[in-house]
Order: structure tokens, then C-alpha cells, then sequence
């Protein structure tokens, strides 16, 4: 039986698109941009470069730069308050998934009234459609300019959580690798590996489908093929360009099936510890991999392959596939929760219950992702595994 599969908004692909922006929207009929960025796409030109396309095709930018990492709610709040008080009749996010994220939910609040917290879910969360929004990702990792929601931390609570539905809708993605020239290599390893991370998660997922597991197949082998090169080479405009393919992939990849354990874990990485993003989700995947091997061996192999494998069988493909993603998080030199400083008392204590918790929330809304089932000793064996062998 099928799950659900989300088919994605439209895309523009390919070197200079980004310079299409103002003609997009002005094809839709806008009048009056709000543009979202971080501080640092402000900083490496970036936010001027897409402001002037907008304004060349004759269209006023209302600009919010105060984008937070891991965006929280009331950040997120503040983008909306601002698009609802300068009567903006479109969103263009700019930037990685903190600036795309909270695009997404400033977009909601356009016509769905703040608080955030009160659209929280994945699925059967109802609001109203909204204004137009383009998004445009600096880097190759996230996905959002394919998937149907975002990831906003709900305060109160300390954890990550989901926005959904028509009020967030991407109208069109512009995809430009050329954004991607001489991001740090931290970033280029840390997004490149949340891309990976979707492919892989979402074709070992419970809910997989045959259309995700072709998304997700292709989005691995690129990852495989091109983060070293994008890593070792920021100027390296044809691996930029595939790892930009990688991520767009794994995220439509994700729309349906989603992702499971090693995004479990990064969540609560993210929200207790402040860990980014992908570097949460990465930081167990060799472990997962091995714990969900002998549910899917066949897809374990493929796994391993397309990470670099060529001596990988059936009766290995686990710890093959989780090899090869060891061996990968370490080239690019992936900080370990060592690395970070997180004393692994005080992750084995709050991470196993949070990501249980999380899994049986979601569970009653009938969503189970994890092939395996999610128990306390489960989850202390992949973070102390985590913590020991990376």
C-alpha cells in the first residue's frame, strides 16, 4: 500500500536563474515583496544580488534580515507581524533552511492570524492559502524548495516542530548553484550530509514508496558522487550543481515517506543543544543504518554503493552501508558530540526520552516512520554508539 507522495511545486534549475526573480514575480502579479534572509547571505552579497532582480522588474522589497538559526517562533512571528503591516502581497525567502523555514511561516501568517503554534502538525492541519512565495536556497542540503512544509522551534516546548499545508505552500523554487560557490566548507559538509540524510531516511523509511525510493536512489548516488568534491573545492561549479540536484531530490524524496531515526535524534540535538541542523542528523546515521539493516537489506546494499562500496553483499550491507557513512562523516570532517562538547550523561539523559516521545506523538497521528521499533534502548544504543565510535 502506498503512502502518501507530495509531487513538488515548480522549479527553475541552473546557473544564473536566480536572476529570474523579478520576472517570476512579476508573471504572478506582485506588487510588493517581503525578502527573508539571514545575515550572513546579507554579508556575501547575495540579499543585494536577488533585491536588485526584484526591484529591476519594478517590484518594492520589504526586507527582514534577522533570520535566527533553528528559527523560533517568535522570530518567525516577527517576519509575518512585518509582511502584515507593509501589506506585502508576496514572500521571497533567500538563504539556507532557517531563512526558508521561517519564509514558510511568515508566508502562513499573511492570512492565517499568529500565534504560530496553533498550525503546528505534519498532516490535517487546515489554513488558508497565502500570498505567493519563491524560495531560493544558498545551499545544498535542506530541500525546502520542494517540500510542502517547514521546521520551526515551538519555545514553550523546547523542540522542533512541523508547519503544514495550503497557508505555506512553495508557489516556485529557484535553485541557482552558483549561490554555493565558496560556502565554508563546515557548511558544505553539514547541509550536503542533511541532504544525504533525507535520500537515505526517506528510502529506508516505513512509509517509503516507489516514488520516493527513485528520488531518494538518485539523491544518494549524487550525494556519493559529489559532496567530497564540492567539500574539497568550493569553485567546483559542476559538484555544486550536483549536490544542489542531491538536495532538491531528497526533498521531494521526503514529501510522503519523511525521514526517521537519525532526524529524530538531530531534532532533539537541535533543540536541547543547539547542534545544527544536519550535523545533528548525520552524527548517528552510520548507527541507524546499522540498527535498520536487517529490515531492508536489499536497500542497505544500495545504501553502501552509492556511498562507494564495491565489495558489499546482502549479508553485509549493514555494516557495509554504515562503514561508508563513517568513513564519509569523517573526510568531511563532521564534529563528533565529543567535538561539540555535549557531555554524553547529559545527551543519553534528555535525547532517548525526547525522541521516543516525539515518535509516540506522532504515532497517534497515525505517522510511524522508523522500520524498527523506537524504544528507549534502542535510541541509547545509537547515540552511545554514536558517541564512542565517530
Amino acid at each position: 500500500m502506498l503512502s502518501q507522495w507530495s509531487a513538488p511545486n515548480p522549479l527553475l534549475f541552473g546557473s544564473g536563474k536566480c536572476a529570474e526573480t523579478g520576472a517570476e514575480l512579476a508573471k504572478l502579479g506582485c506588487k510588493r515583496a517581503l525578502v527573508i534572509y539571514d545575515k550572513g547571505v546579507e554579508s556575501a552579497g547575495i540579499a543585494a544580488k536577488i533585491i536588485a532582480a526584484i526591484e529591476s522588474a519594478g517590484i518594492e522589497a520589504v526586507r527582514f534580515s534577522d533570520v535566527q538559526a533553528d528559527p523560533p517562533d517568535w522570530s518567525a512571528e516577527a517576519a509575518g507581524a512585518l509582511g502584515v503591516r507593509e501589506k506585502v502581497d508576496c514572500v521571497v525567502g533567500v538563504g539556507g533552511g532557517s531563512s526558508l523555514d521561517t519564509a514558510k511561516a511568515a508566508t502562513m501568517l499573511q492570512t492565517n492570524p499568529p500565534p504560530l503554534k496553533q498550525y503546528y502538525g505534519r498532516e490535517g492541519v487546515v489554513t488558508k492559502p497565502s500570498v505567493p512565495l519563491i524560495v531560493i536556497p544558498t545551499t545544498a542540503g535542506t530541500g525546502s524548495e520542494c517540500t510542502p512544509g517547514g521546521v520551526i522551534t515551538d519555545t514553550e516546548r523546547g523542540i522542533k516542530t512541523n508547519i503544514a499545508g495550503a497557508g505555506c505552500r512553495v508557489t516556485l523554487g529557484i535553485i541557482d548553484p552558483e549561490l554555493t560557490l565558496g560556502l565554508p566548507k563546515s557548511v558544505t559538509a553539514s547541509t550536503g550530509l542533511d541532504a544525504l540524510c533525507h535520500s537515505v531516511e526517506s528510502y529506508t523509511s516505513a512509509r517509503a514508496n516507489p516514488f520516493s525510493e527513485v528520488a531518494g536512489r538518485e539523491g544518494m548516488r549524487l550525494a556519493g558522487q559529489y559532496l567530497v568534491r564540492a567539500y574539497d573545492d568550493g569553485s567546483d561549479l559542476e559538484a555544486r550543481g550536483g549536490m544542489m540536484l542531491a538536495s532538491s531530490l531528497g526533498g521531494i524524496a521526503m514529501s510522503g515517506a519523511l525521514c526517521h531515526l537519525a532526524h529524530d535524534v538531530g531534532r532533539s540535538l537541535g533543540a536541547k543543544f543547539h547542534v545544527p541542523h544536519g550535523n545533528g542528523c548525520a552524527i548517528t546515521l552510520p548507527q541507524v543504518l546499522r540498527a535498520v539493516a536487517h529490515t531492508a537489506p536489499q536497500k542497505l546494499l544500495y545504501v553502501a554503493e552509492a556511498l562507494g562500496a564495491t565489495d558489499a553483499s546482502l549479508a553485509n550491507a549493514g555494516e557495509a552501508a554504515a562503514g561508508k557513512a563513517l568513513e564519509l562523516l569523517r573526510r568531511v570532517n563532521l564534529p563528533t558530540m565529543r567535538d561539540l562538547g555535549l557531555p554524553r550523561a547529559d545527551v543519553l539523559r534528555v535525547v532517548p526520552e525526547e525522541v521516543v516521545m516525539q515518535c509516540e506523538m506522532a504515532a497517534k497521528a497515525g505517522i510511524v516512520t522508523s522500520p524498527v521499533p523506537v524504544t528507549l534502548d534502542l535510541i541509547r544504543e545509537i547515540v552511545t554508539s554514536a558517541y564512542d565510535e565517530n
